[in-house]
C-alpha cells in the first residue's frame, strides 16, 4: 500500500449537488457567515464517515499509543476556539474523537464535527511529543475554522461541482473511485477534499497556537514538515497527503518557526519537547506495510494471518486494503475485487446475491472448486452501469468458515480479453502453506540510545529489513545519512 501510494496520485470523483446554505457562526472568527451545512449536519456528517473511515483503514492496536494521542488531543481542545468562553455551546458541547488508523501513509486528517485521525505511519515520522501537538492543533483548526463546509459552499454556488478525477486518472467504466476504495461517496468527498491555500495556512496558525498556548516548542512543527518536503523530493512526486497540499511543506518550514516566535513574544514560554516520552510510545510501532496483512511475493497475493494466496497476473497492481483487495490492470481497462463476505453462509448464496440485483443478465453461472480444494460458485454476465456495458465475472469460495467474494469487471467489449486472468485469480485461490511466510512478522521501530558518536549511518544494520533503504530510516529520525549523532541521542532503528 505504500508504494502504491508512492508511486500513483489517487484522486476520486465525486459530485456535490447544492440545495441550500445556511448562515452560522464561525468559532475561530466569531463571525457569521454561509456554510454548506449547518453545524448539526456536520456533527452527522462526520458521525457518519468515521465509520467507514475505520473500516476503510482499521484501527492500529495499541491501547497506549491511541490513549496518549486522545490525551493530547484533549489537551489541545481545552485552549482551542471551540472551548473559549466566547465560543456558542453548539461548539464548547462538541465532543471529539482522535484516531490512530492502522495505514503506512504519512497522513493526519480531520472530519467535521470533530473527528481526527493520524496514522502509524505519520507517528513514526515525528521525533517528539512537540510534533504531534501542531499536527494535533493543525487537524483541530480545520474543525473549528469548519473548513469542510466553507469549501463544499464553494464548490456547490451557481452549479453542481465535478471535483478531481478519478482513480489512476480515468473514470473506470463508469463506476466511481469510491467503489473501488470501499467508501460511500459522501465519505470519499469528505475524506479527498482539498482544503484552499487560506484554510491550510489558518490551520498551520491555528496548530502553532494551541500548542503555544499549552508550552509545547511549537518551532518544531517545522521538522514535520522537512520530513514531508524530503519525501516528497525522494519519490519525486507530490503526497496524497492532506498536510502537503497547500502550501508547499518548504513553505511551511519557514513559516512555522516564526508563528511560534509570535506567541513566545505574546508571553507563552514554550519549553516541552517531550522527546523521552514520544519515544518511549512509538517503541516497537509497526514501520510500513505489514506482511501480517497480506503482500505480494512471487507473483502471488499472500495473506498470513488468514492464511490464503491467491496469483497475480502480470501487468495487474494489486490494492491491499485492510476490508478488501483490489487489482487493477494496466490504466484501468479491467478491475477486480475481492472482499469477505460476512452476510452469506455458502458461495452460491454470495455470488446469487450479487447477480439478482436489478439489470443484471447472467450468461452462464454453476459450481467450481479452487485449487481442486475448496467450494466455489461462479456467474458470468453483464449489467448497464451509466450508460456503459460492463462484463462481470463473480466468484464466491468457502475457505476456514468464510466466504470470500471476488467481483471482476470490465467493458463487455473486452470482456474476452480479461476473462482469462479473471479465471485464472479466482481458480488458483487456495491454503498458504509455507512456514516461512506463516511466521512472518512486520518491521518495527526500535529505539535506541547512541553510546558514541558516530554517524547515523554507522547505527544502521548493513542488511534492511522488508527492501527498507537508508534513506528513509534517515527520514523517520530527521537527520541525513552523514549527520554526526551524539551520545545519549534517542533514535529509531528498523527491527524484524
Amino acid at each position: 500500500m505504500k508504494r502504491f501510494y508512492t508511486n500513483i496520485l489517487l484522486v476520486l470523483s465525486f459530485v456535490l449537488f447544492a440545495s441550500s446554505c445556511v448562515v452560522q457562526q464561525n468559532p475561530v472568527s466569531g463571525n457569521k457567515r454561509a456554510y454548506a451545512y449547518s453545524w448539526q449536519q456536520e456533527l452527522e456528517l462526520g458521525r457518519s464517515a468515521d465509520g467507514e473511515i475505520v473500516s476503510q483503514y482499521g484501527l492500529y492496536d495499541n491501547d497506549e499509543l491511541a490513549e496518549f494521542v486522545t490525551a493530547m488531543g484533549e489537551e489541545l481542545l481545552e485552549v482551542s476556539h471551540m472551548r473559549r468562553e466566547d465560543a456558542a455551546d453548539m461548539f464548547k458541547e462538541t465532543e471529539f474523537t482522535f484516531r490512530v488508523l492502522d495505514s503506512p501513509v504519512v497522513n493526519a486528517f480531520a472530519l467535521p464535527g470533530g473527528y481526527v485521525y493520524v496514522t502509524r505511519g505519520l507517528l513514526s515520522h515525528l521525533n517528539n511529543e512537540a510534533q504531534l501537538a501542531v499536527v494535533t492543533g493543525h487537524e483541530i483548526g480545520h474543525v473549528a475554522g469548519r473548513h469542510a463546509s466553507q469549501r463544499a459552499l464553494s464548490q456547490q454556488i451557481g452549479q453542481v461541482a465535478v471535483i478531481g478525477g478519478s482513480i489512476l486518472g480515468q473514470e473506470l467504466f463508469g463506476l466511481p473511485g469510491e467503489s473501488l476504495l470501499n467508501l460511500s461517496s459522501q465519505a470519499a468527498q469528505l475524506l479527498f477534499m482539498s482544503y484552499s491555500r487560506d484554510h491550510e495556512r489558518e490551520s498551520d496558525r491555528l496548530g502553532v497556537e494551541y500548542s503555544a498556548m499549552k508550552h509545547y516548542v511549537a518551532a518544531e512543527g517545522s521538522e514535520f514538515f522537512t520530513s514531508l518536503r524530503r519525501i516528497s523530493e525522494k519519490s519525486g512526486q507530490s503526497i496524497p497527503n492532506m498536510l502537503s497540499t497547500h502550501p508547499n511543506p518548504g513553505e511551511r518550514e519557514q513559516t512555522i518557526p516564526k508563528l511560534a516566535e509570535e506567541w513566545r513574544e505574546k508571553g507563552y514560554e514554550q519549553t516541552v519537547y517531550g522527546t523521552e516520552e514520544y519515544m518511549q510510545l512509538v517503541d516497537g510501532i509497526v514501520f510500513g506495510d505489514n506482511p501480517r496483512q497480506g503482500f505480494v511475493d512471487e507473483g502471488r497475493f499472500v495473506h498470513p494471518d488468514l492464511e490464503f494466496f491467491f496469483p497475480v497476473p502480470d501487468q495487474w497492481q494489486l490494492i491491499n486494503q485492510p476490508s478488501q483487495v483490489v487489482l487493477v490492470k494496466g490504466e484501468g481497462e479491467a478491475v477486480m475485487i475481492m472482499r469477505i463476505d460476512s452476510d452469506h453462509s455458502t458461495p452460491r448464496e454470495s455470488v446469487n446475491e450479487f447477480v439478482n440485483q436489478e439489470g443484471f443478465n447472467v450468461t452462464e453461472s454453476g459450481e467450481k472448486m479452487s485449487s481442486e480444494s475448496w467450494s466455489a460458485y461462479q456467474a458470468e454476465g453483464d449489467i448497464e452501469q451509466d450508460g456503459n456495458t460492463l462484463g462481470v465475472h463473480v466468484y464466491a469460495v468457502e475457505y476456514m468458515d468464510q466466504i470470500y467474494k471476488f467481483i471482476n469487471y470490465t467493458t463487455a467489449s473486452s470482456y474476452e480479453d480479461h476473462v482469462g486472468d479473471f479465471n485464472t485469480v479466482t481458480s488458483q485461490f487456495d491454503q498458504l502453506r509455507d512456514e516461512s511466510l506463516l511466521n512472518i512478522q512486520p518491521v518495527r521501530l526500535q529505539i535506541v540510545e547512541a553510546d558514541s558518536r558516530r554517524r547515523f549511518s554507522d547505527f544502521l544494520p548493513n542488511d534492511m529489513p522488508m527492501d527498507l533503504e537508508r534513506e528513509d530510516i534517515a527520514i523517520i529520525n530527521q537527520v541525513e545519512l552523514d549527520t554526526m549523532i551524539e551520545p545519549g541521542t534517542l533514535i529509531k532503528i528498523p527491527v524484524q
